[in-house]
Parts: structure tokens; C-alpha cells; sequence
């Protein structure tokens, strides 16, 4: 979707992140590349073949930001996180 460099990637990791460990986002970016890029940490998260409930996906984005809805619709719309369309089954 967007082209960038591993700089840029850790760049946006040091400055929208509390910490590498938690990935807890204290702000979360306006421009969209920026958002691009907290998005690539965060899927880091989920296991690549495995089937996750709306509730999972919830339950671990809570940890991240507040508004983990807003997380969970950015994953969706910049093709990171597919889901069925009745919303029941999530995955990478």
C-alpha cells in the first residue's frame, strides 16, 4: 500500500508507541502512512492461519488503544486483518 524503509518503520515505533514491548499507542498518527505503519506493529500481534472472533480481536486491541474499535476498522480498510462480512470470523 504504501512503500517505505525499516528506518521509517522503527521511526514510527519510537514516536507513536509507549513501548517496543507493549505496542501500546499513546498517539495515534493522523497521516495516513504514519497510520500504515502502527498498523504493520500491530499485526505482528496476530498468528498468520488462525481464525480469531470479534471478541479476540477486541480483547487484544484493548491492550493497544482505547478506541480499539477504530484500530480494528483501520486493520480491516488498509487490508491487514481480513474478516467475513458478517463479522465472525477474523484473520491475517
Amino acid at each position: 500500500m504504501f512503500e517505505y524503509t525499516t528506518k521509517e518503520k522503527n521511526e514510527v515505533l519510537e514516536k507513536y508507541f509507549v513501548s517496543k514491548e507493549s505496542l501500546m499507542i499513546h498517539v495515534f498518527p493522523k497521516k495516513q502512512k504514519q497510520k500504515y505503519l502502527c498498523l504493520l506493529w500491530i499485526k505482528s500481534l496476530f498468528e498468520k492461519d488462525k481464525y480469531y472472533t470479534e471478541k479476540e480481536i477486541n480483547d487484544l486491541l484493548k491492550n493497544i488503544h482505547q478506541d480499539y474499535v477504530m484500530i480494528r476498522r483501520y486493520l480491516v480498510d488498509f487490508g491487514l486483518l481480513y474478516r467475513k462480512e458478517d463479522g465472525s470470523k477474523y484473520w491475517i
